[in-house]
């Protein structure tokens, strides 16, 4: 859905382009809608998504008391309300998200990636990501895309790490948990994920 309504703000952009190419009279092309028409959708999609991931990571937060405990001692969130996947024998997946740092939204985010091998249906699901050090919070500002595995240590907590972790003890940069309406979600990774700022 917001792939889409990005898509759509495009269009304009597209024929305007197209009027260029084709040498049509500047009185045409001025019939195109005003930059700030297009730039109302972004405005209005980042506030529903700012809403959205809000309210999955206090979800998160009840359902995940080690989760709350890790929020309170994270440099950052990076929090993905309702990613889909999709596919037959090739898999994709994508959603948008936000990043909150000291309490407060500072970017918006993407999160794509492609897997191979036996798969079928359509699947969503959320994801947060604790980022534990200054030296990870550095490294998603300054990275060009942050595809997982590269950069910063990350660990997927399950339900049976959950149990067991103690916030003592934390050895990673990065700490995600993937979750839907059952609590933690299990047989899920992060295996060719990549992580794009969009705006913010």
């Amino acid at each position: 859905m917001l792939k889409c309504i990005r898509y759509a703000a495009s269009v304009p952009l597209v024929m305007v382009a197209a009027a260029c190419s084709t040498g049509e009279p500047a009185s045409t092309q001025s019939q195109s809608p005003p930059p700030s028409s297009s730039m109302a959708a972004p405005v209005a999609e980042d506030s529903v998504l700012k809403k959205d991931s809000l309210a999955a990571l206090q979800t998160l937060y009840a359902k995940e008391p080690k989760s709350k405990e890790l929020g309170a001692r994270a440099k950052a969130v990076l929090v993905f309300p309702n990613l889909v996947k999709a596919g037959f024998l090739v898999g994709m997946q994508g959603g948008d998200g936000v990043l909150i740092e000291n309490g407060q939204v500072t970017g918006v985010y993407n999160n794509t990636a492609v897997s191979y091998g036996l798969q079928a249906g359509v699947q969503s699901f959320g994801e947060a990501m604790f980022l534990m050090t200054d030296a990870a919070v550095n490294y998603l500002h300054s990275s060009d895309g942050w595809s997982i595995g590269m950069g910063p240590s990350i660990v997927v907590v399950d339900a049976g790490t959950a149990k067991s972790m103690t916030t003592t003890t934390l050895q990673s940069d990065v700490y995600a948990f993937i979750f839907g309406q059952q609590g933690l979600m299990a047989g899920l990774g992060l295996q060719g994920q990549k992580i794009t700022r969009l705006r913010g």
